[in-house]
């Protein structure tokens, strides 16, 4: 069988069982966002956290919510680093140092997973377990959970009071209810497929001429499942999913790009249900579709179509790809965890063909929407739907509307703010790492692919994925600290206007649909999405590409 048919042929079965869980997934979301009752487990949290769950929150006080929530993640993550050394299980690691603490602690927090450090030769078991691990799982309950309070702005249609539900109840439930039970599920898979499940020690494996090799064990099959699920994507390891112990077989390989897809393509399963009208939710699904296919087949034509003899030999650009896996699902593992907002890799970034690392970069700057992260790629896209919608509105002349609500002055302030925010964030930083002296030290290559490599760093750290170039030693104080910056405002000011956004629809009276009203539910609706999308992302970071990605393409 060809590298190119083996490649389409996974991408056919990917396809097939993300369809398939679609539906159930996306129902039982939808259920548990909008359910009244508890479980006991939840009034046992609440309890321990002195939380009421059936209080109402408008859009400051659920925005309190998640930014005390988030601050005290970060301050326990980073003080637990700071203490590793005197800690049990800590495999006789030294404590991280402060500027790395801090970057780590930001890194998960924000559901990133920017990763300066060896996890091998790092991270003991505590840390990894009770810091890192918890930390996956409640970074994508809160993306889900702000992505529900969206959703119910624009679905409120009983009350004008404002109100968007409950952070608490919803982080509990996005935890107990979905993110738990699908990982242990996914685990239990995972260890099946050979992934370790140990706390065991350091073991010296074989003599070379440079000392024995040393590899330690980990809970690295529970802690693999919620990486993916929940678009997280930090290793265990530093090789990430190309290591064999995170990822040993071709079926595992396929089986986490699943995992790191389904819960996103399913949210808009729970979008169209929770507004009451699942075409509008196809519409979205369909947006998100038609950009993630389209980028695995440019993909896949860069890496397998690149000429020499090399190339030929190998079947494609092997270069920094697992034999085992292959050019065409490499390809397809690369787009989906750079659109969506996961950052794992079975391969090496930096050593695709240059237009291959152009669209990693392309991927994420289109604000990884497509299907994007666990709740956050949900709520970018319809922020861009409210963007078409205003467009629309431009072209005819007409109060633009979406969902029965009017997109005025107010919600388009909020929606402009949040599209400009990433962008700023990363074309500023990027400027000024080029422009001091230090940061370019950093530079393992020098010319298109050496920008390349910190404008792949900034992008990724601004828009919460956490993948990198692996040229760049992003392990310095300055890169430690600009990127843990650019981790936590691409994270949480971006939410900020998410959230007000909400407030602002749920205060409105539903607006009738009439003969003149935008049917997006419609596949016009959907290309004007899509290409609202392309067009600000391709006049937003064209120049930024051209000096890289794209003069290293068209040079090779």
């Amino acid at each position: 069988m060809s590298p190119v048919l083996a490649g389409i042929l996974q991408l056919l079965a990917l396809t097939a069982a993300l369809a398939l869980v679609h539906r159930p997934l996306g129902d039982h979301m939808a259920r548990v966002y909008s359910s009244d009752k508890h479980l006991r487990v939840e009034k046992w949290i609440y309890k321990g956290i002195g939380a009421n769950p059936d209080t109402g929150m408008r859009w400051p006080a659920y925005l309190r919510g998640v930014l005390a929530f988030s601050a005290a993640g970060v301050l326990f993550l980073y003080l637990l680093q700071r203490v590793q050394g005197v800690l049990p299980g800590s495999l006789g690691f030294s404590s991280i140092d402060p500027d790395q603490a801090f970057n780590t602690a930001v890194s998960f927090v924000t559901n990133t997973n920017w990763q300066s450090y060896y996890g091998e030769q790092a991270m003991g078991h505590v840390v990894q377990t009770a810091g890192l691990a918890v930390q996956n799982f409640v970074s994508a309950a809160v993306g889900m959970a702000i992505a529900v309070a969206l959703v119910r702005g624009f679905a409120n249609s009983r009350t004008r009071t404002g109100e968007l539900g409950n952070f608490w109840a919803d982080l509990v439930r996005g935890v107990v209810r979905i993110l738990v039970p699908l990982s242990v599920a996914a685990a239990i898979v995972l260890a099946a497929c050979g992934v370790i499940q140990n706390f065991s020690g350091i073991h010296e494996v074989g003599q070379f001429s440079g000392g024995a090799q040393q590899w330690n064990g980990g809970a690295v099959a529970s802690q693999e499942a919620i990486k993916e699920l929940g678009t997280n994507g930090g290793g265990y390891f530093n090789a990430n999913s190309a290591h064999p112990f995170e990822n040993p077989t071709p079926f595992s390989n396929l089986f986490e790009i699943f995992l790191l897809l389904v819960v996103p393509f399913s949210l808009t399963r729970t979008f169209g249900r929770m507004v009451g009208s699942l075409r509008q939710g196809y519409a979205i699904l369909a947006a998100m579709a038609t950009i993630w296919a389209g980028f695995v087949t440019l993909m896949m034509w860069t890496e397998f179509a690149h000429h020499g003899p090399a190339f030929d030999l190998a079947g494609g650009a092997l270069e920094g790809k697992e034999t085992r896996f292959g050019v065409g699902v490499s390809s397809i593992f690369a787009v989906s965890t750079t659109l969506t907002s996961t950052g794992a890799v079975d391969s090496f970034h930096s050593s695709f063909t240059g237009l291959g690392g152009g669209i990693t970069l392309l991927g994420m700057q289109l604000g990884e929407i497509a299907p994007g992260g666990t709740g956050s790629g949900l709520y970018g896209m319809l922020i861009m739907a409210i963007i078409a919608v205003f467009v629309a509105g431009l072209m005819v002349g007409r109060t633009p509307e979406y969902l029965g609500r009017k997109i005025g002055i107010r919600e388009i302030k909020f929606a402009a703010l949040y599209i400009l925010i990433t962008p700023a964030l990363v074309l500023v930083l990027t400027a000024a790492a080029l422009a001091l002296p230090t940061p370019g030290n950093s530079m393992t290559n020098s010319g298109a692919h050496g920008f390349s490599e910190i404008l792949y760093a900034y992008t990724s750290a601004a828009n919460n994925n956490g993948s990198a170039f692996a040229g760049l030693n992003a392990d310095t104080q300055w890169f430690n600290t600009t990127l843990g910056l650019a981790m936590l405002l691409g994270r949480f000011l971006p939410m900020v206007f998410v959230l007000a956004l909400a407030g602002s629809l749920a205060g409105q009276r539903p607006v009738p649909a009439t003969a003149g009203t935008l049917r997006t539910e419609k596949p016009l609706f959907t290309g004007l999405l899509v290409g609202v999308i392309l067009i600000i992302t391709g006049l937003t970071y064209f120049p930024a590409l051209a000096l890289g990605p794209l003069a290293e393409g068209l040079a090779s």
